[in-house]
């Protein structure tokens, strides 16, 4: 996905969202949670704390 893509979805900028990419900005939590289900995956599994992709609900 673009990043622009990203951003609109997050409703950011792309250059807020590059930032995060870059580890320029801390991404808030609630746009954590947005791309966790955006790429339906876990919270755990984005942030690299798991290698189980799956949510558990």
């Amino acid at each position: 996905m673009k990043q622009s893509a990203v951003a609109q979805y997050l409703g950011i900028q792309q250059t807020v969202y590059s930032r995060y990419e870059r580890g320029a900005r801390t991404i808030p939590l609630e746009h954590l949670i947005k791309l966790a289900d955006l790429y339906n995956v876990s919270l755990d599994f984005l942030t690299g704390r798991t290698q189980n992709m799956k949510v558990n609900k």
